[in-house]
């Protein structure tokens, strides 16, 4: 046990593929030393299609029942859900914003055209205040992303002192004037987005001296968020963070974004329903890539950072498919089905197996576009199958981490193999709390649980699952995938055995 500590402090999950039928999983309650940030269970709100209009804002003169123009069944959905953080107001759509289009009486705010999304137009009404609001109501921390593309460091640094200051100022004095008399708490900035792609296409040479710049300037107790790389480019990584070494002061977070897609073929990247087996295995299979992402680039954050100062911000995550028939192009519109629930399932219990670096995480996007949690339609509200994920994952938050070994078998498909079952566990007030993924669409998978550390007398669990693997929720019809209770087993003398169904995602709790 000396010898072994280390090596499951360092890799908290190992999987092992077996041949044998049955996937063991032993957790070590008593090496429980890091927190899963409750931030990682964190969501994003971009104006993108029906994100926030009709999807978080209608209006006050709305006949779809709101709080001061928020949806009712929006901000009582989330609040279940237990969304602990916000990101906004993009994405792409952050380095167009400028935010003092977005204050005061909305009748004389600026329209704009949304460039990134469709060219339509962008009337303001939903800002600053109505963001902040739209948090405090749900009982989120948010999460602002400055414009560093098409912005100037006044505008950063005024946007700054506008929310979070507290000193009699030019700022605070409109922020007065526009109704709010205490500054907010907003802890997160994010300093651009994408910087090398939409974001102005910059190298992470410039990147990395503008970002020090803009930091420099937007001043008081933040989190500040340096905009890292897409996907696999850690030559960005290693430049951003080298480059910033010496200044931590200036930097707490970097960001990586990792998108699911399918084929990998941005013309055609598949269907977000109606797909076969095949569909389901190439986009699990893609999916895992985040474990080997998020791996990599922690190591080389290792190198600048050892303490691990810095937290690895994967803001922008999820599944992307082909937008539903007869919808905009621009507004990224798809379903949600069982395969994105156990997309979801896998992607929280990477974050969760890497907390030690990974600090925050944002699926994109809360409501109406990609991998939603929720859609709305007029007065009709649906929760996809990747919102009841979060409902049931949420028992992580701000938990400790349980290290934990799985051996596992192997699910195939033309000639490609994903684990069997993924998993991850936690503790928190003398509950463990186990969850289950099992990838395999066709086979239930026995799961024996070895535990050490602690005693538990009793089991309960939940399951979400459905009968067909593309199955979904849809509107004006029964929901097909939702959370249910789940027959476990109780523990005896250290060991529980978990009859796992096929493509299932499973919630197992122990006291």
């Amino acid at each position: 046990m000396i010898k072994l500590k280390p090596l499951l402090t360092m890799i908290l999950v190992t999987y092992i593929s077996v041949s044998w039928g049955q996937t063991k999983l032993t957790l070590h309650t008593e090496q429980s030393d890091t927190k899963i940030s409750k931030d990682i269970y964190g969501h994003f709100a971009e104006h993108l299609g029906h994100c926030i209009y009709g999807g978080i804002y209608v209006g006050e003169n709305s006949e779809i029942p709101n709080v001061r123009g928020f949806r009712d069944d929006v901000i009582g959905a989330l609040k279940e859900m237990k969304i602990p953080v916000l990101r906004w107001p993009g994405g792409c759509f952050a380095d167009t914003y400028h935010w003092k289009d977005g204050i005061g009486p909305r009748e004389n705010r600026p329209s704009i055209v949304n460039v990134n999304w469709g060219n339509v137009t962008e009337d303001n009404s939903f800002g600053t205040h109505e963001f902040l609001d739209f948090c405090e109501l749900i009982d989120a921390d948010a999460y602002i992303n400055i414009n560093v593309g098409s912005g100037t460091v006044q505008e950063a640094s005024e946007w700054v002192e506008y929310v979070t200051s507290s000193n009699l100022s030019p700022m605070t004095e409109l922020r007065k004037k526009n109704g709010r008399e205490e500054p907010w708490n907003v802890k997160y900035w994010g300093i651009g987005n994408e910087n090398w792609g939409c974001g102005g296409n910059m190298s992470p040479e410039y990147y990395a001296d503008l970002y020090k710049r803009f930091a420099t300037f937007t001043h008081g107790n933040l989190y500040k968020i340096a905009c890292g790389p897409s996907e696999g480019d850690y030559n960005w990584m290693d430049v951003v963070m080298q480059k910033t070494a010496s200044n931590w002061g200036l930097m707490q977070g970097i960001s990586l974004h990792k998108y699911t897609i399918q084929t990998r073929n941005w013309g055609n990247k598949g269907n977000a329903t109606g797909f076969g087996e095949k569909e389901w295995f190439e986009t699990l299979h893609e999916t895992l890539d985040m474990e080997t992402l998020v791996t990599r680039h922690s190591t080389i954050m290792d190198k600048y950072d050892p303490g691990k100062r810095v937290g690895l911000i994967v803001d922008e995550w999820g599944n992307w498919f082909n937008v539903e028939e007869g919808t905009n192009p621009g507004f990224l519109y798809q379903q949600n089905s069982l395969r994105d629930a156990l997309v979801a399932g896998v992607n929280l219990n990477i974050f969760n197996n890497h907390a030690d670096r990974v600090k925050m995480a944002n699926i994109a996007q809360m409501v109406n576009v990609l991998q939603a949690v929720i859609l709305t339609k007029g007065e009709e509200m649906v929760l996809t199958p990747t919102y009841y994920v979060f409902k049931m994952y949420n028992v992580h938050q701000d938990a400790n981490l349980v290290p934990a070994h799985i051996e596992t078998g192997k699910y195939s498909y033309e000639g490609k193999s994903v684990p069997k079952v993924h998993a991850s566990s936690s503790v928190k007030d003398g509950v463990l709390s186990v969850t289950l993924c099992n990838l395999d669409p066709n086979n239930s998978e026995q799961v024996e649980i070895v535990i050490y550390g602690n005693e538990y007398a009793s089991a309960t669990g939940q399951i979400i699952t459905a009968e067909q693997l593309n199955d979904y929720n849809d509107f004006g019809k029964n929901e097909n995938v939702s959370i249910k209770e789940f027959s476990v087993v109780q523990p005896k003398g250290g060991r529980l055995s978990v009859n796992l169904p096929s493509k299932s995602v499973v919630l197992v709790q122990l006291q």
